[in-house]
Order: C-alpha cells, then sequence, then structure tokens
C-alpha cells in the first residue's frame, strides 16, 4: 500500500459516485485519513450517517470544506456555480479541487472564476455508473476496470494532477487525458445521445394509446427494456447534462437524426444491402466492446 493521497478528503454530494469515492477510499486506506461529506437534504445527511461511510458529515458546504486538502464536485453539473460561490472562500490554499461531471466546458466555466489562490483545479469524468441514485446507490469497486478522463487546463498544476490521477488509479479506473471540448464530444456521443433516444422512446411509449401501451409493458422485449434502464437515471443530473453539453448533444443528434432518416428510407423502398451494411456495422462496434472489456 502507497502513502495516503489525503488528510482530509470531502466529498460534496455523496450519491451514486460520491457514495461510491467514500466508499472506495474507506475500503482501500490509502487514499485519504479523514472523508467528510455534506449533502443538500437533511434526509440525505441522516442517511450518510446511518450508512457509515464517511468520518464526517458537515451540516454546510462552508463547514465540509474547511481544512480539506482534497475536494470532489459530485452533484448535478447545472447546481456547480451555485456551489462554487459558497466553498470558494473557504477553501484552503494548496487544495486540489476536483470533480466528476459529465461535462467538462461548462465545468471549467462555472469553476474557474470561484478559485481562490492556491487552488489547484484538475477537471475529471469517472466514465461509471447504473442508473440508481441517492446515498444508498454506491459501491467500492463501481470504477473498476473503467476509463476516467482527466481533463487538465494549460495552468493545471503537475502534482495536483498527478494525486487526482492516483486516486482514480487506486479507485481501478484506466486513465485518459483529453481537453474538455473533445471529452465534451466524445460523451456527446457514447453517453449523452444514447440517454437522450432512450428517455424519448420511453416517453413516445408512454404516449401510445392505453390499450396499446399495457401491451408494450406486458411484453417489453430485450430490446425496449434496455431502454427503460437507462431511462431510470436521476432526472436533475440528466436534465443538467443536456443543457449544459448543448452544442456537442445537438451536433451528435443531427448526425444521428439523418443517419435514423437514411436507414428509415432504406426500409421503405426495400433496399436490403443498405439495411445488411448498417446491420454488420453495429455487429463490429459491439465486437469492439467485447474486445476492450468494456461490453
Amino acid at each position: 500500500m502507497g502513502d495516503v493521497l489525503f488528510e482530509r478528503l470531502c466529498i460534496i454530494g455523496p450519491g451514486l459516485i460520491g457514495g461510491s469515492i467514500a466508499r472506495m477510499a474507506r475500503a482501500r486506506g490509502d487514499v485519504a485519513r479523514h472523508i467528510v461529506t455534506t449533502a443538500k437534504s437533511q434526509a440525505s445527511r441522516d442517511r450518510v450517517r446511518e450508512l457509515g461511510f464517511a468520518d464526517t458529515v458537515a451540516e454546510t458546504l462552508a463547514e465540509a470544506v474547511q481544512g480539506a486538502d482534497c475536494v470532489v464536485l459530485c452533484v448535478p453539473v447545472g447546481v456547480y456555480a451555485k456551489v462554487m460561490e459558497e466553498i470558494g472562500p473557504h477553501l484552503a490554499p494548496g487544495c486540489i479541487l476536483t470533480d466528476a461531471g459529465s461535462t467538462k466546458s461548462s465545468v471549467v466555466r462555472d469553476v474557474r472564476p470561484h478559485l481562490g489562490p492556491g487552488v489547484r483545479f484538475v477537471p475529471a469524468h469517472p466514465m461509471a455508473g447504473t442508473e440508481h441514485s441517492g446515498p444508498d446507490a454506491g459501491f467500492p469497486e463501481l470504477f473498476q476496470g473503467r476509463y476516467c478522463i482527466i481533463t487538465p487546463l494549460e495552468d493545471t498544476d503537475p502534482g495536483a494532477l498527478g494525486k487526482v490521477r492516483a486516486m482514480w488509479e487506486r479507485a481501478g479506473s484506466m486513465i485518459e487525458t483529453m481537453d474538455p471540448a473533445t471529452h465534451d464530444k466524445v460523451v456527446a456521443m457514447v453517453s449523452h445521445l444514447p440517454h437522450l433516444i432512450a428517455f424519448t422512446i420511453c416517453s413516445t411509449a408512454d404516449d401510445l394509446a392505453e390499450e396499446t401501451r399495457e401491451a408494450v409493458l406486458k411484453f417489453a422485449a430485450s430490446g425496449f427494456r434496455d431502454f427503460t434502464r437507462i431511462a431510470a437515471s436521476d432526472i436533475d443530473m440528466w436534465r443538467d447534462i443536456f443543457l449544459n453539453n448543448r452544442e456537442a448533444l445537438l451536433e451528435m443528434l443531427a448526425r444521428f437524426s439523418e443517419d435514423a432518416h437514411a436507414l428509415g428510407r432504406a426500409v421503405r423502398y426495400g433496399q436490403a444491402e443498405f439495411i445488411e451494411d448498417r446491420l454488420a456495422r453495429g455487429r463490429k462496434i459491439r465486437r469492439g466492446l467485447i474486445e476492450r472489456k468494456q461490453a
């Protein structure tokens, strides 16, 4: 076991991701000596105390970050600016501030203005999750074998970058670095667009006439079931992701819409070869995922 990375690790938002980071740190013992967290609601703070995966549950944001040498934002990206306004003045000089947000350009935009002197900012995005949310949802193995994308800025402190990297390596993640804009385009395709499609398919089913809808739910085959799993995801989080990655998401949606129309035309006009080509490409992507152990 290496040196302990942080004396006081503060996790803001102990839901699926924040709760899993805390549980992982607690299980390993070499990530933090002391884990402190806070949540927006009294009910969540009480639940974290019951579950016991943090050493301290603070009542306020200012109290939570006091004296922390690493602070991880695990809240919906839409509230970053508001949270930073509250914690900015209380971050200790030398503190590492990092995050787990699914968009990166908006995070940089909302965090930067509130960084005090000596606070070292390292944006990151662990690409792991389930459809569950809240303090009960987390587990220490969530990040194992999953990618964590770190998007350092031109002025990111190398020592801070190294420590954030080490935290995610100890969590079992594979690390990639890229710039925030590239990150946002990549996740728009691999994560945000699939969620948008899943939410849409489920709302389309919900709009069907009553008798058809009942039959859809009754006979839901695995294809529809897979979409409903994604569509059970946290509403606040996904609303914020869609709005904060607007440009990249709309670009990918436009490309998808064109491709969907092209396939629809092939079905309409009986173009079997075109349909076979699209199906073959789908199978190829799936095989690639399986080979990379990302399926």
